[in-house]
């Protein structure tokens, strides 16, 4: 055989290598092709190509499996069980910046299934290479390897920990101070992704200096860069009040309050997140935010949003009224408990229903005055209605009894509280009666009222053992008026007068 002989066999055995990878490679990126790649065995043919001679296609080779592992968590430990990590983390170091990048997303794709298989990826060595690339030149790479590292970290403490360990949170840092857009939200999203687990390794994230550089892109006009960047912020501040003091002093407020009206439903949700873990620790941070209009923007967020993107802001409403009289008042002036009602209305899940009663109890919990801005709301029927519904959760009956019974501890709004006396259960209902015997002896104007609607009556037909809770209640109510009055609308008195007529004599 000549050498051109030679020389063509082996340049119909590239083409072939190159056609069959680039083949594959095209397959894998349609789900429906996965199984039949799987079931042909492509993955111990896609190994060896990884040290293939063209670099081409090792590139292809690495992309396709990336594709191929990133489908499913099946074809993810397979990619494990083939021992294609080391060889991967091995050429990581050692290729060039487009097999870097397919080598990377690999890691990324076979990470983001499980705890287990990223745990794979980190046994491999791979943090080790991922630093490395983090350091490289090329943006490309080093924002793959900033998505590989986001994947690891987010399943656990214990592996986030091996994350920081690797050294890789001061490079994040420098990453988001990149002029690229792409590098900077991976490299937001994974310092998210690492402070989310605990105070210790979000005090990790703070001490390389992030809060401040994340700070200064909370206007940045890339909504999928805001959506990391506060979430961050977010995960950052949900750990202790010392961080989020951090956070409130990096100067974000009251800037940040702009971006509840978003068009990115992401970026008002994480803002509203962010705001609801830093008013959530003391009535001092509460302030803050109030003074810089914090509660009127979210209330108005509320009237802009529908479904779990409410969340947030309505636990930050519950939260800031919890704190003291005067937020809880801050809330009611500024028109929160209407936009809660109407929360209460629409929203069908019972977490939002359930989280929107507890707001109600921390708002109403306070004084009369707080809990009649609840009564006058027309809430007690809806919260009754959701604690007696067979069908709401156990933790929505929960919540709405509970959030029922602080607020008529303090309510003191009769025609709010008299319709509770027909539907209310026996313990509900004693708080009910409660209130009454407390207002009737000091409003005489309150006594006739609560005569000529039936409620005096509705009253002597409330069946109370002897000495308990309610019947004192009832007694008190009863010693309000003369004891004809309230002989006259007990029960069998009508029949007691018609007894009396049949065995009158007339003179």
């Amino acid at each position: 055989m000549s050498q051109r002989q030679v020389l063509q066999v082996f340049e119909q055995y590239q083409k072939a290598r190159t056609q069959f990878v680039q083949t594959v490679a095209d397959l894998a990126s349609r789900p429906q092709n996965t199984e039949t790649l799987q079931n042909a065995g492509v993955m111990s043919l896609l190994r060896p190509l990884l040290l293939d001679a063209v670099p081409t296609i090792q590139q292809t080779a690495a992309l396709a499996l990336g594709r191929l592992a990133n489908y499913n968590d099946d074809l993810a430990e397979a990619v494990v069980k083939g021992d294609i990590l080391p060889q991967l983390v091995y050429s990581l170091a050692e290729q060039n910046r487009f097999y870097k990048k397919a080598a990377a997303f690999v890691l990324r794709a076979v990470a983001k299934h499980s705890p287990e298989l990223a745990q794979a990826v980190v046994d491999c060595g791979a943090l080790d290479a991922l630093v490395v690339s983090l350091e490289e030149f090329d943006p490309g790479v080093k924002e793959a390897a900033a998505w590989a590292i986001s994947y690891i970290a987010r399943h656990n403490a214990q592996l986030s920990q091996a994350v920081v360990d690797a050294g890789v949170v001061p490079l994040l840092v420098l990453c988001i101070q990149e002029p690229e857009i792409a590098l900077k939200r991976v490299a937001a999203s994974a310092l998210s992704d690492i402070a989310k687990h605990s105070p210790e390794l979000a005090q990790t994230v703070v001490d390389t200096g992030a809060i401040a550089h994340l700070a200064q892109m909370i206007l940045n006009p890339d909504a999928k860069l805001k959506r990391q960047v506060f979430s961050a912020l977010g995960q950052i501040a949900k750990h202790s009040v010392d961080v989020a003091e951090m956070v409130v002093e990096a100067e974000i407020f009251p800037a940040a309050l702009v971006c509840l009206k978003d068009p990115d439903e992401y970026v008002r949700k994480n803002v509203a997140t962010l705001i609801r873990e830093i008013t959530k620790y003391t009535p001092e941070l509460s302030q803050i935010i109030v003074n810089m209009g914090g509660v009127a923007a979210v209330i108005d967020y509320l009237g802009d949003s529908k479904g779990n993107v409410r969340l947030p802001g309505i636990m930050m409403l519950g939260y800031v009224s919890a704190h003291s009289e005067n937020l809880a008042m801050a809330v009611i002036v500024s028109k929160g408990v209407p936009q809660l009602a109407i929360c209460l209305e629409e929203e069908q899940e019972d977490h939002l229903k359930a989280a929107t009663a507890w707001a109600f109890g921390q708002i109403g919990r306070h004084t009369p005055e707080h809990a009649r801005a609840i009564a006058v709301a027309n809430v007690f029927p809806k919260l009754l209605n959701l604690y007696l519904d067979t069908e709401s959760s156990e933790d929505l009956q929960a919540k709405a009894k509970k959030a029922l019974k602080s607020i008529l501890q303090k309510c003191t709004y009769l025609p709010a509280l008299e319709p509770l006396l027909y539907e209310a259960p026996s313990n509900i209902l004693k708080h009910v009666i409660c209130q009454f015997s407390k207002v009737l002896p000091h409003d005489s104007k309150a006594r006739r009222l609560f005569v000529t609607s039936g409620g005096l009556k509705k009253v002597q037909e409330i069946k109370a053992e002897p000495g308990s809770a309610i019947q004192e209640y009832i007694n008190a109510i009863n010693s309000c008026y003369p004891e004809e009055i309230v002989r006259y609308y007990s029960p069998g008195y009508s029949e007691t007068l018609l007894e009396r007529i049949e065995s009158y004599q007339p003179v």
